[in-house]
C-alpha cells in the first residue's frame, strides 16, 4: 500500500483539526454542558418579572408577558418535537 503526498497532508491537517477542535472542547466544556442541560434559558431570562405589587401591573404588560410566554411554548414544542 502506498501512501501518496494527499493522504498524508488530509491525514495530518484532519489530526491537527481534530486536536484543536478537542482543545476547544476542553476549554469551554462548563458552558457548553450547560447550553445542553438548559436550552432555552437565554429566552426565558429576557421575561420581565411580575411586581409583588399586582395593582402596579398593566394590562399591557401583562398581555405582553403572555405573548412571550406563548413564544416560548410553542419554541419549546418545536424543540422538543425534533
Amino acid at each position: 500500500m502506498v501512501l501518496n503526498k494527499d493522504f498524508m497532508m488530509g491525514f495530518v491537517s484532519g489530526t491537527v483539526v481534530g486536536a484543536v477542535g478537542y482543545r476547544l472542547y476542553e476549554q469551554n466544556q462548563g458552558q457548553l454542558s450547560q447550553l445542553i442541560q438548559n436550552p432555552g434559558v437565554q429566552s426565558m431570562n429576557s421575561l420581565p418579572s411580575l411586581s409583588t405589587n399586582q395593582h402596579e401591573v398593566t394590562m399591557e404588560d401583562l398581555i405582553a408577558q403572555k405573548e412571550r410566554l406563548e413564544d416560548y411554548i410553542a419554541e419549546k414544542k418545536v424543540n422538543s418535537a425534533q
